[in-house]
């Protein structure tokens, strides 16, 4: 709370030497004028606007949307591979091809398979493998029909 009423106080001071200057007789193209307003505004102005930042939290929310931008990105790329090795993929390729951790690789597999994108199968040895049906069957892709076409198949 203390960022908010400092921030707002700042910024406040700044609109009254403004006010201030606007209303004075001074010559505004004077340097020493110039320097005084930067000064006496420019600063309680930047200042009050970075607690005021601080406050509602925007490195927060940047933070945010490039963490989102950049697991948007892996899930593209993951996708990619799918399609690259006939729509099975392990963790373990993840994590070596993409450069991310295995946990970040099996977070990512998880949320695909949550989202239903993806589904999981085990082999003999316990090894997991992500199966993107999707992905799996796009070479049907040229022989869709209408959902409401009747199939040819007998």
């Amino acid at each position: 709370m203390g960022r908010l009423w400092g921030g707002g106080a700042l910024i406040a001071i700044a609109l009254f030497v403004v006010l201030g200057f606007v209303r004075s007789e001074v010559d505004p193209r004077a340097l020493s004028t110039i320097l005084a307003l930067g000064i006496g505004a420019g600063l309680p102005a930047c200042g009050g606007t970075w607690l005021l930042a601080r406050h509602f939290g925007v490195r927060r929310r940047i933070g945010h949307r490039r963490e989102q931008l950049r697991r948007d990105t892996i899930e593209a790329e993951v996708l990619k591979m799918a399609a690259r090795n006939d729509g099975r993929l392990t963790a373990v390729e993840v994590a070596s091809e993409l450069a991310v951790a295995p946990a970040t690789a099996e977070e990512v597999l998880n949320g695909l398979m949550a989202r239903e994108l993806a589904e999981i199968e085990i082999t003999e040895s316990g090894l997991l493998v992500y199966t993107f049906h999707d992905v799996r069957h796009l070479s049907e892709k040229a022989a869709a029909r209408g959902i409401l076409e009747p199939s040819t198949k007998p």
